[in-house]
């Protein structure tokens, strides 16, 4: 396994990717952050190069649905940086309500940055790995893209189920070529964040253990993986599966 020295986040300014942030950071890499709220990145990197002053924190305001935006923040940021080694994709949005209510503006909003700011994210990352042949991008998928959800999750899971399709796709066509590119799918389940503060289910993970499981997934750099492990490695095959009456029941 590679240990990657500097790492790029998106959607760092709260959630997991601030979580992830605040991990890796504590193992010494150094860091470029991105996110809409410049403010909280400003915060964000003086905590953490108060508790961490050998690192290197940069921060971008970003918006990844603008994809001529994220090429040039990923170019900076890796000039800055004296090269990124690893990508992740973690800018997300979970607004939603059942197609057809009244409120397609929210599952627009989460369309564009799901899907389309997942595309632009990657077609940057790329760019930059495959000019020097190797490295690490990670995509942050979601337990949700195994099945289509009902009503306020309908369009985000099919957003995530895209996020899923590009990276398994890019994994193929990196992997047959032989390249050193490392390509990871990450599936998280239910952890308590601010895109779960509505939902209600026994198979919710505490924020800091889903965060270190995260962690934990992303470094050991699978094709694939489910997190945390317990209980989505048994349950998440189970969702695509399992009878549609049955299924439900889990998300």
């Amino acid at each position: 396994m590679t240990e990657r020295k500097t790492i790029l986040i998106t959607g760092a300014s709260s959630g997991l990717g601030e979580g992830m942030a605040r991990r890796w950071a504590a193992k010494g890499r150094n860091l470029a952050l991105c996110a809409r709220r410049l403010d909280r990145l400003e915060e964000l990197r003086a905590e953490l190069l108060a508790a961490h002053p050998t690192i290197t924190v940069a921060v971008r305001q970003l918006d990844v649905a603008d994809g001529d935006a994220v090429e040039t923040v990923f170019r900076e940021l890796d000039a800055e940086l004296g090269g990124i080694d690893r990508f992740v994709l973690n800018a997300g949005l979970g607004k939603g309500a059942s197609i057809g209510t009244g409120k397609a503006h929210a599952n627009r909003e989460t369309a564009m940055v799901n899907v389309i700011g997942t595309l632009n994210q990657a077609e940057a990352a790329m760019e930059l790995m495959l000019a020097r042949g190797e490295g690490h991008l990670v995509f942050i998928s979601s337990v949700s893209s195994l099945r289509g959800m009902p009503k306020a999750q309908n369009t985000y899971g099919a957003t995530k189920a895209f996020v899923s399709s590009l990276a398994q796709g890019l994994h193929a066509e990196l992997d047959s070529a032989g390249s050193r590119i490392v390509v990871t799918d990450i599936l998280p389940g239910y952890i308590r964040t601010d895109i779960n503060r509505s939902v209600k289910t026994p198979l919710m993970t505490e924020f800091d253990q889903g965060v270190d499981a995260l962690v934990k997934a992303i470094d050991s750099e699978p094709t694939r993986a489910l997190v945390p492990t317990t209980p989505w490695i048994a349950i998440g095959p189970l969702l695509s599966l399992l009878p549609e009456k049955v299924s439900r029941r889990f998300v």
